[in-house]
């Protein structure tokens, strides 16, 4: 497996009295969430960057504001036929 090395300055974390585990795994989750949102992954790869898998990612991903659809009105007319 191929890994990726990215130095942050320990003084540079956003709180140091948190373990840097915990920031390394919340900049993966925001990394993965925000190529997703880009489109640049998909979403069972962007659960696999940020050691997730894809159903746990969408669920994490919607709950952070993410859109993981995206219909259009015609789409979402189609999709949602109503009867009365």
């Amino acid at each position: 497996m191929n890994t990726l090395l990215l130095e942050i300055p320990a003084d540079a974390l956003p709180a140091p009295a948190d373990p840097p585990e915990l920031f390394a795994a919340e900049a993966r989750f925001l990394l993965a969430l925000k190529l997703f949102e880009l489109g640049r992954v998909s979403s069972g790869k962007a659960g696999r960057l940020c050691g997730m898998g894809r159903v746990e990612f969408l669920l994490a991903a919607s709950r952070a504001g993410t859109p993981v659809v995206h219909l259009t009105a015609e789409e979402m007319a189609r999709e949602f036929v109503w009867d009365d």
